[in-house]
């Protein structure tokens, strides 16, 4: 028989789609006696570093316990750890290497502005992904097969925010802030449209630029115009600067942040300042009765586990009950059983998924910061 060109690139395109298809297979079935491989990947370096450590040591101590009880399906865990610095470029970097070094899961990113990159190349590579931390809902609203999170979205954590701001705070003249992030701008929008679906219209919507030192001409247009609610959609460094900033100028102001304002390290930036801060988080699931025995094991390493340490350990201890269940560690297979079973049984209670990826039963509540501790409301 004879071949046309067009007939040969054809059949030798298809033999190279089904190789590639038949060796991310044989990646789940890898040194079946050998170690399976997954990763945490945050923010170990910049300015979100805090959010990175809490990661870090979440998914550690999910691998230890893992490990400790005879790993999953008869094989010990492999952790590798990645640093995007919340950097969208360095996150697809990192997402690269993961992908080459072959892992199955990867528990990360925190920032959503390297979820929503990253995640491209692990739909790619055939990586199941499972953020403990990214909020904005674009990253799984892309309709990947791999995409999951822990924690809620920004659609849901603004509608809290907005809502309180204009039950608790109605005739005050509310400033908006953003720093252009996917996080923090998504997060400011919904806290807008919330609280003006409530029938209250913020004074000021503006944006400022993370990374700086000096907000005090943002402070002083605030100042002019009166504002007596800051409301922050970014991180921790920035909103605690421009707090502290404010009181400094003799401002009687009170900051609302969100999720990244979840870190002790908050406190550090505004001392007194940051007193009566408030901020929107799942309710604290050091609290809850399933995260005892984890919580009690990582106190005796001095380890308090705050914000998304649990959340890490979570997205871990979940994708490990889920493999069970699938009988492998085949991303795919393990995603469909992760929608369509359930609930799974975590440190943070029991959780289900979407058709999406996101968590069925969202919980966003209320902290304050009071005498350099935050705590419920």
């Amino acid at each position: 028989m004879i071949h046309t060109r067009r007939q040969w690139l054809g059949a030798a395109l298809a033999g190279a789609v089904s190789g590639a298809f038949a060796s991310r297979e044989a990646w789940a079935q890898q040194g079946a006696s050998g170690p399976i491989r997954i990763a945490v990947v945050g923010p170990l370096t910049g300015a979100q570093a805090a959010f990175g450590a809490q990661m870090k040591v979440g998914a550690e101590q999910a691998v230890a316990d893992l490990n400790g009880t005879g790993g999953v399906l008869g094989r010990q865990i492999a952790l590798e750890v990645g640093d995007d610095a919340c950097d969208p470029r360095q996150a697809v970097s990192v997402a690269n290497q993961m992908a080459s070094r072959r892992v199955q899961m990867v528990a990360g990113h925190f920032c959503s502005g390297s979820s929503i990159p990253a995640s491209k190349v692990y739909t790619d590579e055939g990586v199941l992904q499972i953020s403990p931390a990214s909020t904005n809902p674009n990253y799984t609203d892309q309709g990947s097969w791999n995409t999951f999170r822990t924690c809620g979205r920004d659609d849901q954590q603004g509608q809290v925010a907005g809502r309180y701001i204009a039950e608790h705070f109605r005739g005050k003249k509310v400033a908006i802030l953003h720093d252009n992030s996917a996080y923090g701008r998504g997060l400011a929008e919904e806290t807008k449209k919330s609280l003006n679906a409530a029938g209250m219209q913020e004074a000021l919507f503006a944006a400022y630029t993370a990374g700086e030192r000096d907000y005090n001409a943002l402070v002083s247009r605030m100042k002019a115009a009166g504002i007596e609610v800051i409301y922050i959609g970014g991180y921790h460094t920035e909103a605690g600067l421009i707090l502290r900033q404010a009181k400094e100028q003799g401002m009687n102001v009170t900051l609302i942040g969100g999720d990244a304002l979840v870190t002790n390290e908050f406190w550090q930036i505004t001392g007194a300042a940051g007193e009566g801060t408030l901020m929107t988080f799942s309710s604290d699931p050091r609290r809850r009765p399933q995260a005892a025995e984890v919580v009690q094991r990582f106190r005796s390493r001095n380890i308090d586990p705050e914000g998304y340490v649990l959340y890490t350990y979570a997205a871990i201890q979940i994708w490990a009950e889920a493999v069970k269940k699938a009988g492998t560690t085949d991303p795919r297979r393990v995603a469909q059983t992760l929608k369509s079973d359930g609930p799974w049984q975590s440190v943070l209670g029991p959780i289900s998924f979407d058709r999406k990826g996101d968590v069925t039963v969202p919980d966003y509540v209320f902290y304050v910061w009071r005498n350099g501790s935050y705590a419920q409301m």
